[in-house]
């Protein structure tokens, strides 16, 4: 996935989550009484998740990073001989 991809995938889903507490902040206006406090707690904390989920770039990282002009191991490196 490129960074690009990314990101994008990342907005997306902060959108996504950002919608989710625009809706329970409507509910919020419907509902009698005490219910009023569950979409009061989602919309409460919603934006921190969004934040922390939307935060973590799922690109990877390359598995081995090669050392360029790396001289060869030395006869001494090798086990079970001694000079």
């Amino acid at each position: 996935m490129s960074p690009d991809e990314d990101r994008q995938r990342r907005f997306r889903l902060y959108f996504l989550l950002m919608l989710v507490r625009v809706a329970c902040l409507g509910i919020f206006f419907i509902v009698p009484e005490w219910w009023k406090l569950i979409p009061a707690f989602f919309a409460v904390f919603i934006p921190y998740f969004a934040v922390v989920i939307g935060s973590v770039p799922t690109h990877q990282q390359p598995e081995r990073i090669e050392v360029p002009n790396a001289l060869p191991p030395g006869p001494s490196s090798q086990p079970g001989q001694q000079p």
